[in-house]
């Protein structure tokens, strides 16, 4: 895409971190933005502000665990604004399971994890999607994944990550060969400044609380807290993101350089077919 003035833009998880930041970019460029989230006083918060600024937005609460929630959303974007030309998938959650190892791990927080960051993304692709191509315009497509989808983990929330980049990537290969004028990113953040660590606090009800976490979990938490506290700023992620959909760059890195360099080793030991190693980061990612 390279005309961004007039257009619609549907960005969900757009209360804070880098939704937010992408609503804020998407309205500087004269875009029309539907905005989403599950958390309604933050939502309304972001839709206020974006308002008083002059934008032209709306603002609907929505849960992307539930497929209608999410055909509801398309249905309002399409119905008031005619069309979508950049939709951001980019709602997510970290979850956490107490430290303790898959075999023992609930159901549950896949049941959560895994619905929020990879369901909500499919349900955004099969309710947004058939009507853009049928539009004929030109779009983009942008999926939130982590540089967890791309190193290793048994978490829900890894194997979430991974899937997402899967998707994404089958969905850009499927939009050129069928030479639609749709196209597509998955993002890949390292550490950035949000609060998913926090994200326990739209954990459903009907799935229980979440495991107490263990001394070594809370350690790694703390690490994890500080890590993404001394992260990249939301706004520079939502350029990376802005600037990928402008020149058609599938693949953002908004990475850290040991980040980086655990993902070369990854791969380098893949293609020489050795046994996995433990990269220096991947038990906090």
């Amino acid at each position: 895409m390279k005309e961004f003035a007039g257009k619609v833009a549907v960005v969900t998880g757009a209360a804070s971190g880098i939704g937010l930041e992408l609503a804020r970019k998407f309205v500087a460029e004269n875009m029309n933005v539907v905005l989403a989230d599950i958390e309604r006083e933050p939502l309304e918060k972001a839709e206020a502000g974006l308002k008083a600024q002059g934008a032209n937005v709306l603002a609907l609460q929505t849960n992307v665990l539930d497929e209608q929630d999410i055909n509801r959303l398309a249905e309002a974007a399409f119905n008031k604004y005619g069309n979508v030309h950049v939709l951001c998938n980019n709602a997510g959650v970290g979850g956490t399971s107490g430290g303790l190892p898959i075999w023992e791990s609930p159901l549950t927080d896949f049941d959560w994890v895994f619905g929020v960051n990879f369901m909500g993304v499919l349900y955004g692709i099969r309710a947004f999607v058939p009507r853009m191509i049928a539009n004929n315009e030109e779009g983009h497509i942008v999926n939130t994944s982590s540089m967890a989808g791309l190193l290793s983990g048994t978490s829900a929330y890894s194997v979430s990550k991974h899937s997402v980049v899967c998707l994404t990537e089958g969905l850009y290969k499927d939009f050129h060969a069928r030479k639609t004028k749709l196209s597509a990113s998955v993002v890949c953040p390292g550490f950035v400044n949000t609060n998913i660590v926090d994200s326990y606090r739209n954990r459903p009800k009907e799935l229980g609380e979440p495991i107490p976490p263990s001394p070594e979990s809370d350690q790694q938490l703390a690490i994890m807290r500080n890590l993404l506290n001394s992260g990249f700023s939301p706004s520079d992620v939502a350029q990376q993101i802005f600037d990928a959909i402008r020149d058609d760059q599938f693949w953002v890195f908004p990475a850290q350089e040991q980040i980086l360099a655990a993902l070369k080793e990854r791969l380098t030991t893949i293609l020489e077919q050795r046994n996995p190693v433990v990269p220096k980061y991947s038990q906090i990612l």
